[in-house]
């Protein structure tokens, strides 16, 4: 500090030395663009992995919506002869439940082999209907991490290039590109990779949950037509 004042140094001097031993703050929008293209490739693959989620996740929460007076309407209308009753209920319900008792309405008279296979095939497709896009989401999982070692291969290559290109004059700053490329995109596919896997996991089990609710109003309907008639 006396040295300072005794010598003076010009504005623009010790605003560079202020500058320089200040600690630079880390953008995160900046720190991502050093990863390059893998990271544009990250970026389309959580947008995918997002928007399927959150599609899958609203036609599965509509469809784990049941009144749950609905089989009790059922068992009134089939007990009292009204099947024109249920199938309009079921219509009106639009729920994967409802439609596999409509389809199981619609084979009242068959033998209840024919009956139950036709409401499981019924099932079967509306378990498929909630469950589209899984394989894309349980791919981006387990790819993500993997593109993102890919650049971090990618970096560390470009990094002792850089450092061989540049023989006895090796500087920090020759290696910071690479490096930047290498944990940035590391980092990035792991974050993707991590919350795909988590996004898929949760839709799963509520798809279990589903089933399970489609699982047991089928087995109501069955017991329906096994119950002695009035």
């Amino acid at each position: 500090m006396i040295i300072l004042l005794s010598n003076p140094l010009p504005a623009d001097e010790l605003a560079t030395m202020i500058q320089a031993a200040t600690p630079a703050e880390m953008n995160i929008i900046e720190l991502a663009m050093k990863g390059g293209w893998i990271m544009v490739v990250l970026l389309i693959l959580s947008i995918i992995a997002v928007s399927i989620f959150f599609q899958r996740f609203l036609l599965i929460r509509r469809a784990g919506k049941e009144d749950e007076s609905f089989m009790n309407r059922i068992k009134d209308y089939i007990h009292d002869g009204k099947v024109a009753s249920a199938l309009n209920l079921c219509q009106q319900t639009r729920t994967p439940s409802a439609r596999m008792i409509e389809k199981g309405i619609t084979r009242l008279g068959r033998p209840m082999n024919d009956v139950l296979v036709a409401i499981e095939n019924v099932g079967n497709l509306e378990v498929a209907k909630m469950e589209k896009g899984f394989p894309i989401i349980a791919t981006i999982a387990g790819g993500a991490p993997m593109i993102g070692f890919l650049g971090t291969v990618i970096g560390m290559v470009q990094a002792f290039f850089d450092m061989a290109n540049a023989g006895s004059n090796v500087d920090i700053t020759v290696l910071s590109g690479g490096i930047y490329v290498a944990l940035v995109t590391t980092v990035g596919g792991l974050v993707v990779g991590i919350l795909a896997l988590f996004a898929y996991n949760y839709l799963v089990s509520q798809v279990d949950n589903v089933v399970n609710k489609m699982e047991a109003r089928t087995m109501e309907f069955m017991d329906l037509l096994n119950e002695p008639s009035r």
